[in-house]
């Protein structure tokens, strides 16, 4: 049988002359039929007393000279006793499983859906927590893999990517819902063993200690200085800012908030029991200067529902800005105030609270100025909501603040010394 050339084949190709099949030794065939586009090689071989065929590869893709390379490979396995088409039907056949077993697969993000769906909510108080961290941390880290293909070396990496945000406290946290996750998932026989179960605290964000920072005068003026001096730190960031520091509300609460919750001819905000973690309506009564900054706001965020609307499409399609937005904004801001302690956005309340002690607020006042309950016997009896007490409470500590803001002097004089 004579020999196949490139020069012949070409010719084939050229003058479009088809044909079943053209031999070239050791089992290899050219096939150009009338179906084809281009030649295609060809292994012929008989096994078990039958004839059979398997495809190389096209002619340009496989050269000639790499054909018969193969052609020999697979006529030897052949004498070895091997059908080779079988066996790269068989493998065909494992790669389609695996794809299908990767699209059909129980990913992490799931997981933590049925866990919160199934062990979390309508049972813990405070169901947005664990929501919060799912979705800011877990997801974005591990979501997509599927369960059985999480590594420790994963749960390694979120952890470092938590704590090199400089969220210790939140790296913790996230240990120790991921280490629940995958326990849900060993007790529904979806999984043998816990990826995160050979961590703990000090691969994590340490052993936490209760934080007592709370930034002084002086601390909140250059605060003040360092956002109007930040590019990029915007007038909404701002705003903001104040308004957490000056009313002492949490950060979920602040931004989360629609308009339909202030009365800024009354001077209150309705906060729904839904939207606090004590789950008790609670009305806030509103000091001047965060009338005028929520009048700002309003006007800012034009005809949106919301206080704080989203500035970009989120991952969750949030109407209102991502939990994450003003942490990362203002980090820009501390690396313009580099002789004052760390603080972080949690510390703005611990700093009202202590103002408002120093100027001569009662604790039971101040307390529910940052909407805590009050302890003990009173609190069971006392149902008293101190809504005047508050507003004066705010209007001095409002009044502070714009003195550290612009300098100006106010009567601050603690309510005790007035006695």
């Amino acid at each position: 049988m004579a020999k196949l050339s490139d020069v012949q084949i070409k010719s084939w190709i050229s003058k479009g002359e088809r044909f079943e099949g053209k031999g070239d030794g050791d089992g290899l065939v050219l096939s150009y039929r009338k179906d084809f586009a281009v030649p295609l090689w060809r292994f012929r071989y008989r096994f078990a007393g039958k004839q059979r065929v398997m495809n190389i590869g096209t002619y340009g893709q496989v050269s000639l000279a790499e054909a018969r390379r193969i052609a020999k490979e697979l006529k030897a396995r052949v004498a070895l006793g091997h059908d080779v088409a079988a066996e790269k039907q068989g493998r065909k056949a494992d790669a389609v499983a695996k794809i299908e077993a990767k699209n059909n697969a129980f990913t992490v993000g799931q997981l933590a859906d049925d866990y919160f769906n199934s062990r979390v909510l309508g049972k813990w108080k405070h169901p947005n927590i664990v929501r919060a961290r799912i979705e800011n941390d877990i997801k974005p880290n591990i979501g997509k893999l599927a369960i059985e293909d999480v590594k420790p070396s994963h749960i390694d990496m979120m952890l470092k990517a938590i704590i090199k945000r400089g969220a210790p406290t939140m790296a913790n946290d996230v240990l120790r819902w991921t280490r629940r996750l995958f326990d849900h998932a060993i007790k529904r026989n979806l999984l043998q063993y816990n990826p995160a179960s050979a961590f703990d605290l000090a691969d994590a964000g340490g052993k936490e200690t209760a934080r007592s920072r709370a930034l002084t005068q002086a601390e909140m003026a250059a605060l003040f200085e360092a956002m109007r001096n930040t590019k990029g730190f915007t007038q909404v960031n701002i705003i903001t800012v104040k308004l957490l520091l000056m009313l002492a509300v949490r950060k979920g609460e602040l931004i989360g908030a629609r308009k339909s919750e202030f009365d800024l001819e009354a001077g209150l905000w309705y906060l729904p029991a839904d939207r606090n973690k004590t789950e008790s309506a609670i009305t806030i009564p509103l000091p001047r200067q965060a009338v005028e900054a929520l009048k700002t706001l309003y006007r800012l965020s034009e005809s949106s529902d919301w206080l704080l609307p989203a500035r970009k499409a989120q991952d969750r399609m949030l109407p209102h800005i991502h939990e994450n937005t003003l942490n990362v904004a203002l980090a820009k801001v501390k690396l313009n105030m580099p002789n004052v302690e760390a603080f972080c956005i949690h510390d703005f309340r611990r700093t009202a609270r202590t103002h408002l002690a120093a100027l001569g607020i009662p604790s039971h006042i101040a307390e529910r100025c940052l909407n805590h309950k009050i302890k003990g016997i009173e609190g069971i009896y006392n149902r008293h909501d101190y809504l005047d007490e508050r507003r004066e409470a705010l209007r001095l500590w409002a009044n502070l603040l714009e003195s550290c803001e612009t300098g100006k002097e106010w009567n601050v004089t603690p309510i005790r010394k007035q006695a």
